[in-house]
């Protein structure tokens, strides 16, 4: 009986993810735990979870759309704590039974598409959080779950999105990321969540690269750098940074840094800068 309804709620959960509010999830997910709490199947070494295959699965897909339904509402506490839980199910997904001794779990790999879906999200919120020891330690211990197969992470497409998207931004292809941004190309809904703070990042970099790199620029060619709809916004992002407007130019703060480190630093802002302004010509050339 109590498997029965919660296969129902989990059913509800995956079939009606972006029209349920996150308050109708949580409850729904709550639901859910204590039925797993009265199964004896909470945690992956529970007794009713590590002896009953159906039930290890039913319990990591909980987990799974509870992680989900976290990112949809932009709450990354929740998902981390989410994440946190999975491990030991992700971990433990190969085997059953009690103590070391164990077999393979029945459709082990059926839900592979999730795990890497949840998997994907965590690191695109490491990235997201300027957190890329841990990203780069999360890639290499999925890299030596598979034997090293990089390709294999890379070729996924959910893992494979976060980790192109760190090449690019380590590389400083700002066009890159903002097309691999766009609506139509991320992974999921719920991987769009990230763009925006992906966005704003970008504009960061950008703005700090064009203030070690030039003492000024024309407004409409900062607009399409910083991937601004109007002029009306650039003033607008101008004026937050600090900037001078100037018969249509923007005028950066003549904060000099010390001879060494502009040395170093100016060619690779350069590089930024003019692969940013190339890609804005190539837009206004397409429109």
């Amino acid at each position: 009986m109590a498997e029965r309804q919660l296969t129902q709620i989990l059913t509800q959960l995956q079939t009606s993810a972006s029209s349920l509010s996150y308050t109708d999830s949580s409850a729904l997910l709550s639901k859910a735990k204590l039925l797993l709490l009265q199964l004896n199947a909470l945690t992956p070494t529970a007794p009713g979870s590590a002896s009953n295959p159906s039930l290890f699965s039913l319990a990591r897909q909980v987990y799974e759309q509870g992680a989900l339904a976290s990112i949809r509402a932009k709450n990354p506490d929740a998902f981390l704590r989410y994440v946190s839980q999975l491990q030991g199910f992700y971990e433990l997904e190969g085997t059953v039974g009690t103590g070391a001794a164990g077999g393979r779990i029945a459709g082990a790999d059926a839900n592979r598409e999730e795990k890497n879906k949840v998997t994907g999200l965590y690191l695109l919120l490491l990235l997201t959080q300027g957190q890329y020891a841990e990203f780069h330690s999360e890639l290499e211990a999925l890299s030596t779950r598979l034997g090293g197969a990089t390709r294999e992470l890379e070729a996924d497409r959910y893992l494979g999105y976060p980790i192109k998207l760190e090449r690019w931004l380590m590389e400083g292809s700002y066009d890159r990321v903002w097309k691999a941004m766009k609506k139509g190309e991320v992974p999921c809904e719920e991987y769009g969540v990230f763009s925006e703070i992906l966005t704003f990042q970008i504009r960061s970099e950008i703005a700090s690269s064009s203030e070690r790199a030039y003492p000024s620029l024309p407004i409409s060619s900062t607009k399409s750098l910083l991937f601004l709809e109007s002029e009306g916004e650039v003033v607008e992002f101008a004026r937050s940074r600090g900037w001078v407007l100037k018969d249509g130019h923007i005028y950066f703060p003549s904060a000099e840094p010390a001879a060494e480190e502009a040395e170093q630093e100016k060619p690779f802002s350069q590089l930024v800068i003019e692969n940013a302004l190339g890609y804005a010509r190539e837009l206004e050339t397409i429109v």
